[in-house]
C-alpha cells in the first residue's frame, strides 16, 4: 500500500486556534492529532492520543478525508497545519503534505525523533523534542540525528525541550551541544497534566510559572543566551480544555 492510499490514525482534528508552544507560538493553526505513540512519558498531557485503551476513540481516515476536514476548518484559506500526537511520525503524512502544499498550506511536525521518515524533508517546520530524564524514557541520539539528516536542510528544524528540574536542564544543555546548529526552545513542564477526558482538571499555573522563572534565572545565570524560554500559552489561556 502506497503512502497516497494509506490510512492515517487520527485522534482528533481541530482549529483554527493558536499554536501554544515552541517556535510557532501564537500562530493560527489547525491541529491533526494522531493516535498512537512508541513512548509513554510519565507526565504525558495527551494520553487520549497515546494509550491504547482509548483507541476506540481514534479513527482510521484516508488522506482525502483528513484533507477535506482541514479545508472545512480553515475555510479553504491556507494556514499552518500542526501534526501532533502521540507520535505523528508513525503515520503516513507524505501525501497529505503534498496535497496541502499545492494549495499553499504549511506543515509543522513535533516528534521525539524516535521514528524517521523520508517525508520529513517535505515539512516546513520540524520540531525535534527529545524527552528528558523526568519522562522516564531513554533517548536514542542516533535516531534524533537520523531525523535531522532526513530533513535534508529543507524545513526549519528546531529543538524543543521540556524542563522540570535540574536533571532535565542538564539534558537540555546536552541536546543543544549535540546539535549546535539548531535553535533551542525551553518549556517549563506541567506537573499537573489532565487525566484523559477530564477537561476540568485543575492546572497549577502558579507552580508552572515558578518553574519558568527558575528556568529563566538558570539560562541567564549560565549565559545561555541562545536558548529561548517560552510557556505553554494554551495551558495559561484554557487550562486542560481540549480542542483549543
Amino acid at each position: 500500500m502506497t503512502d497516497t492510499h494509506s490510512a492515517i490514525r487520527v485522534s482528533e482534528i481541530f482549529g483554527p486556534t493558536i499554536q501554544g508552544e515552541g517556535v510557532l507560538i501564537g500562530l493560527p493553526t489547525v491541529f491533526i492529532r494522531t493516535g498512537g505513540c512508541d513512548y509513554r512519558c510519565s507526565w504525558c498531557d495527551s494520553l487520549h492520543a497515546v494509550d491504547k485503551q482509548f483507541r476506540h476513540e481514534w479513527e482510521m481516515m484516508s488522506c482525502e478525508a483528513v484533507w477535506q476536514k482541514v479545508l472545512a476548518l480553515s475555510g479553504g484559506r491556507p494556514l499552518t497545519v500542526s501534526l501532533s500526537g502521540g507520535n505523528p511520525a508513525i503515520q503516513p503524512f507524505g501525501a497529505l503534505i503534498k496535497r496541502g502544499h499545492d494549495k499553499g498550506y504549511r506543515f509543522a511536525l513535533e516528534t521525539q525523533g524516535s521514528v524517521v521518515k523520508e517525508w520529513f524533508a517535505e515539512l516546513d517546520v520540524l520540531v525535534l523534542s527529545p524527552k528528558p530524564p523526568s519522562s522516564k524514557m531513554t533517548t536514542e541520539w542516533a535516531a534524533i540525528e537520523a531525523s535531522f539528516q532526513a530533513a535534508q536542510d529543507k524545513p526549519q528544524v528546531v529543538l524543543k525541550l521540556v524542563v522540570f528540574d535540574e536533571n532535565d536542564y542538564a539534558f537540555a544543555k546536552e541536546a543543544a551541544a549535540r546539535f549546535p546548529r539548531l535553535p533551542v526552545y525551553l518549556q517549563p513542564g506541567n506537573h499537573t497534566p489532565p487525566r484523559p477526558g477530564d477537561e476540568d482538571a485543575s492546572v497549577d499555573v502558579d507552580g508552572i510559572m515558578k518553574r519558568m522563572e527558575w528556568l529563566v534565572d538558570s539560562v541567564t545565570h549560565d549565559n545561555w543566551f541562545e536558548a529561548r524560554v517560552l510557556p505553554q500559552l494554551h495551558v495559561l489561556l484554557w487550562g486542560n480544555k481540549r480542542g483549543v
